[in-house]
């Protein structure tokens, strides 16, 4: 077989392990998963009650141009519908911009610990890739700036940065654009962008139509709770989304998931709702750290990232073994560090519980 030569020894993307078997593995009955970011809440109450009266006709193909959710997206981002480009999450939209873009002979630059999946795409397309170290958990723009030379093709900004959660402000990041060769894409991945409550961060859609290099991701598998659909998209100038389009797969999204994609954006109650909750959350984890002097990292998101002052591997398990399944900071360039998403209030004060319990039993705390 033919095979590129540079998929010898990569590994497949490793999502945490399924709920049903750490029931299983370790008898519970009642597992909590906390590692992927999901919404805890779930999705709108709209969608729930469409899905039950839904009679959508599997046997048939999507639309591949997604025009019912193009146009309700255009609308509620006041865009122009050839500015979108639609993926199977945002996995499938950092496949088309590198499969689009990279290869051998250029590089790519980006921070790091971040989101695997830049790495992971470039590796695979043959290309160069350049990684920057966080500097206190935030990207490092200076020296991301000093990463790119002729050859850089793509860069890419996790706004906010998984698994950090910090964020890169208003002003960090136009003083960052400006600076960026015209024929280097800047992505901006806002996955997390309906979370974010700092003053510091602002839209940054007016960025595509002043910047023709900058590309925006962002995604329904957060905030919005369907994680399952698979719906990213991508906005940026109608030049660049037109050269994209092609690399695209002709029936990427699900009829399904253009309908309640639809439904779900209408409830913007909801995300507010969700908003407010996970940032009662995210109090509970800083008043923990506080208590046992933990560092946490200032998160903008539905996770955080914490120091537990022991092998994060060792707590991942043993939180495992209490029906609590998370991230251990190992995998994620992170070592003495767990990564946690936000639950609900019940959930984080019961793991806390635990965790306190952990850490004494492995000799943090007295």
């Amino acid at each position: 077989m033919k095979w590129k030569q540079q998929i010898f020894g990569m590994k497949a993307y490793q999502p945490g392990k399924p709920m049903e078997e750490v029931k299983k593995e370790f008898g519970l009955e009642e597992v909590v998963k906390l590692a992927s970011n999901e919404n805890p809440y779930g999705f709108s109450p709209k969608v729930k009650a469409f899905l039950n009266g839904d009679d959508t006709n599997h046997a048939i193909y999507p639309d591949g141009y997604a025009q019912n959710l193009r146009t309700a997206v255009a609308n509620h981002l006041n865009v122009a519908e050839k500015q979108l480009l639609f993926g199977n999450g945002s996995d499938d939209l950092i496949a088309i911009v590198t499969r689009a873009l990279l290869y051998p002979g250029v590089n790519t630059v980006m921070a790091t610990p971040s989101f695997s999946q830049y790495q992971h795409n470039a590796e695979i397309e043959g290309a160069e890739v350049r990684q920057v170290p966080l500097k206190d958990g935030k990207h490092d723009l200076d020296a991301m700036l000093a990463a790119i030379d002729e050859k850089t093709s793509i860069v890419w900004v996790c706004n906010p940065n998984n698994p950090t959660g910090t964020i890169v402000n208003d002003e960090e990041l136009q003083n960052f654009i400006e600076k960026v060769p015209s024929d280097v894409l800047i992505v901006l991945d806002e996955a997390y962008f309906e979370y974010v409550n700092s003053p510091e961060y602002k839209d940054t859609l007016h960025y595509v139509n002043e910047y023709p290099n900058v590309l925006i991701m962002r995604t329904f598998s957060k905030a919005y709770g369907l994680a399952s659909f698979r719906v990213g998209y991508a906005i940026g100038n109608e030049g660049i989304i037109a050269k994209l389009d092609p690399v695209r797969a002709p029936f990427n999204n699900t009829v399904l998931s253009h309908k309640v994609a639809i439904i779900a954006l209408q409830d913007q109650a909801f995300i507010e709702e969700c908003k407010t909750k996970n940032e009662e959350g995210k109090k509970q984890y800083s008043a923990f750290c506080e208590k046992h002097g933990l560092n946490i990292y200032p998160s903008q998101t539905n996770f955080v990232l914490f120091e537990v002052k022991a092998d994060s591997d060792v707590v991942f398990t043993e939180m495992m073994k209490r029906g609590f399944i998370i991230r251990s900071g190992n995998a994620l360039s992170s070592p003495g560090y767990i990564r946690v998403t936000i639950g609900t209030e019940e959930q984080n004060d019961k793991f806390l519980s635990l965790l306190e319990e952990v850490l004494i039993e492995q000799g943090v705390f007295a």
